[in-house]
């Protein structure tokens, strides 16, 4: 079946609908990478829950690609629920783009221990503990150099956010943190310098604040949230 051709704000009509965590801005991040990537990409997706990502990135592929998403889909996962695969599967065709999706009912370990395609672009919204985040960092090594990871919730999460840290200074680093949105961070594979590994240091100050207002959250103390960091929502920083 031929895939739609959308337009962002399009696309985002769609997704908006499905539950999940990413936000305009960083769905629009997602959109520029997958976009501007070569005819017959691969692109990986750690992390599917119900589709919200990977509509926006099946969506955004140029001619001849396919994205790769990796999700367990398990039910005991503090989000999961026994017809999340279903619901994912359905968000895909809703959006017509179930030709573009190669869809792997695994862990991201599972995966990556038989994996050796090269990959465009990869996108990590998996499990958020530390151990999890550095294994699927290693997901760097099928990128080219100047292969874009994206990481969601760093910055965030302490998991995540102690992952990346750790990767980032390891003697191992393979990516260069570029930015974010929100929490949505943007790293390059190639080369480490010092400069690469202090520019990753720039966002601990929003992370303290991040942390602090789940600490609120947690305590039932979300006016204070919001009169002292600003943070409106009942969700946590995303």
């Amino acid at each position: 079946m031929h895939r739609p051709t959308y337009t962002f704000a399009e696309v985002w009509e769609i997704a908006d609908g499905i539950p999940g965590w990413l936000t305009r801005a960083q769905a629009q991040a997602l959109w520029d990478r997958a976009a501007c990537l070569p005819p017959g990409s691969v692109v990986l997706e750690i992390g599917s829950h119900q589709g919200r990502s990977a509509v926006v990135l099946a969506a955004a592929l140029p001619e001849g690609s396919r994205l790769v998403a990796v999700d367990p889909f398990g039910a005991g996962w503090k989000y999961g629920q026994s017809d999340t695969e279903q619901q994912f599967r359905n968000n895909l065709e809703r959006a017509g783009v179930t030709g573009d999706v190669e869809v792997q009912v695994a862990t991201s370990a599972q995966v990556l221990d038989s994996w050796h395609e090269p990959l465009a672009l990869v996108y990590v919204d998996g499990k958020h503990d530390y151990w999890s985040v550095l294994h699927d960092l290693g997901w760097s090594r099928h990128l080219p150099a100047g292969g874009h990871l994206l990481v969601h919730d760093s910055f965030s999460s302490i998991g995540v956010t102690l992952g990346v840290l750790r990767h980032g200074w390891g003697r191992g680093a393979s990516l260069r943190y570029r930015g974010r949105t929100g929490s949505l961070a943007d790293f390059e594979a190639g080369p480490v310098s010092l400069r690469d590994r202090l520019a990753l240091l720039t966002p601990l100050p929003w992370w303290c604040r991040n942390v602090a207002v789940k600490v609120l959250l947690r305590l039932r103390l979300r006016r204070a949230a919001a009169g002292l960091f600003g943070h409106t929502d009942s969700a946590d920083p995303f």
